[in-house]
């Protein structure tokens, strides 16, 4: 293993955004719960069964905005139209059911700020260092402005996020297009990349990419089920991998 903490053969680390770079996680957890909440309510009545955190981490956590909405609404048993991306918010479609969680994820980092975190700052600096190419692999459409945000955006020398997916149609993870494509325009082989993922849907694209590390990041303590979806190692900040002084 290398001072980085991986092995002699990665020559590029792939990023997921939220809950690797950013503390955006959690916010995304809130919207998500916020809109089904108030959705299910609306459909099922003052007894509605709410939406819980196993709930974000089997079925949406990682997935581009639409899966989410559709995989989350199948473990219900509900079935909507798909509608149309410029649906409004709250209409009773999947895109509109996402617009409205992506409207309340703006407001709420409107008033709330984005924060990132240290540890993967310092281990992005390191890795530039020692001179590995970077990439941020994220399925939101936010991506860029997160970023810059942060003044984070110059740690990245490709992104593929939710509207480059879009504007190459890719399926969003567990599909690891998104990962592999991340890795094509680095010019490097999956098995030479290491994918950093702190959501299982991340976790089952990396295994399915077969890349060459993948590195699962539990910051609210899922460690076994990290394991479980593929990760080679699970740490809770990236500064445990070392050379981040």
């Amino acid at each position: 293993m290398t001072q980085l903490g991986l092995p002699a053969d990665i020559h590029a680390c792939l990023f997921d955004l939220d809950g690797v770079v950013t503390k955006t996680a959690v916010v995304h957890a809130a919207a998500w719960k916020e809109m089904f909440d108030a959705f299910l309510r609306e459909r099922d009545g003052a007894d509605f069964r709410p939406f819980e955190a196993a709930d974000y981490d089997e079925y949406v956590d990682g997935r581009p905005r639409a899966d989410g909405v559709r995989t989350f609404l199948a473990s219900r048993g509900i079935e909507l139209p798909d509608g149309a991306p410029e649906d409004p918010p709250g209409a009773g479609t999947v895109h509109g059911l996402g617009n409205r969680k992506n409207e309340l994820v703006l407001e709420k980092i409107r008033t709330d700020g984005v924060e990132a975190y240290d540890g993967t700052l310092r281990y992005l600096e390191a890795v530039r260092a020692h001179g590995l190419s970077t990439a941020i692999v994220s399925s939101s459409a936010n991506c860029r402005d997160v970023l810059r945000s942060i003044g984070a955006e110059h740690f990245f020398d490709v992104r593929v996020d939710g509207v480059v997916a879009a504007e190459r149609k890719l399926p969003g993870k567990p599909h690891p297009d998104t990962f592999l494509a991340a890795a094509a325009d680095l010019g490097v082989e999956p098995s030479e990349a290491a994918v950093f993922e702190d959501a299982l849907a991340g976790m089952d694209a990396g295994r399915a990419g077969r890349f060459g590390y993948v590195v699962g990041v539990d910051r609210v303590g899922q460690t076994d089920a990290l394991y479980r979806h593929g990760a080679d190692i699970v740490v809770q900040d990236l500064a445990e991998l070392g050379d981040t002084q």
